[in-house]
């Protein structure tokens, strides 16, 4: 696998690893409060995170302001049905839906971008997907997660913009000027849900959960621009393993066996694409793997 990949998915697994704290930290938002509320004082927060990264990368503004625009009016949307969701559903459900993210990327990727898409990495996905409903298991699909594959949709699209930004750009303008734009969406929440629920423990809550999403964002940022979205996408599947640990660190929860099988089929995708590349032009596992990419279809990515 070139090497470009191999960090890019590197990059994935680590902000994977920031993007379930953020999960979990919702799951603790005060009673009281409301997903408008929490929207405001998150976005309140993350601006105020990323201003200073701004002004240390010199506070200069980007050529792709409209992709930072879109960005940040949809992403909010897509932050304000996974909240909905993560308040309504169990931790399970919820991750379980929003893990077709990673097959929405690859796909999208391909129809959109022009990117390579191999048969086999389209089967490694869908099997990858596979494992993750054995392991989750949801069990309550109603408007509330609906909501979630909206968010998981609207997340797939801003994670191929980034790959419309210039790669000299310093992801902390992305982060800067992608929040900055949520936050009149976030103001017209407000004004129609109304503030409820203001305390130190939800700001508590907010600074957790932004801290980890924005470390996350910066690690997207860099992956995405290290390779094809189709190439690395199927590394955002390991959030699952992470948030298979902190529901057995944090909640007491453990796998059963049918929970370890699903896991078996989320891992071993990843590591016959990595084998098998490897081994390209070397005896049978190469010709194997011509075979499987045989069909590859598109062009290139730009």
């Amino acid at each position: 696998m070139k090497r470009n990949v191999l960090l890019g998915i590197a990059l994935l697994i680590i902000g994977s690893a920031f993007s379930s704290v953020y999960d979990v930290a919702i799951k603790w938002l005060p009673a009281d409060t409301n997903a408008a509320t929490f929207m405001l004082v998150r976005q309140c927060v993350s601006i105020l995170i990323a201003l200073p990264l701004w002004l240390h990368a010199g506070a200069s503004t980007s050529k792709k302001m409209k992709i930072h625009l879109i960005r940040g009016n949809i992403g909010v949307f897509g932050a304000l049905f996974l909240v909905l969701g993560l308040m309504s559903l169990p931790l399970a459900t919820v991750s379980s839906l929003f893990y077709s993210a990673p097959l929405m990327i690859m796909l999208m990727g391909g129809l959109f971008l022009k990117e390579k898409i191999s048969g086999v990495q389209a089967l490694a996905c869908i099997i990858a997907f596979v494992g993750i409903l054995i392991i989750l298991r949801p069990s309550q699909v109603n408007i509330f997660g609906l909501a979630v594959i909206a968010s998981a949709f609207v997340f797939s699209i801003c994670q191929l913009l980034l790959k419309k930004l210039p790669h000299s750009e310093s992801p902390a303008i992305t982060l800067f000027f992608t929040n900055l734009f949520g936050f009149p969406p976030v103001l017209a929440f407000v004004a129609y849900q109304g503030v409820e629920g203001l305390s130190w423990s939800l700001l508590l809550v907010a600074i957790l959960a932004n801290g980890s999403l924005l470390i996350y964002q910066w690690f997207c940022v860099l992956a995405y621009r290290q390779a094809q979205a189709s190439e690395i996408a199927i590394a955002e599947y390991s959030g699952l393993l992470f948030c298979i640990f902190f529901g057995w660190l944090f909640f007491d929860e453990w796998l059963d066996g049918l929970s370890w099988l699903g896991t078996a089929l989320v891992i071993m995708p990843s590591l016959l694409l990595s084998w098998l590349s490897s081994r390209r032009g070397r005896g049978w596992a190469g010709f194997f793997w011509g075979k499987l990419r045989g069909r590859s279809v598109v062009a290139e990515a730009e």
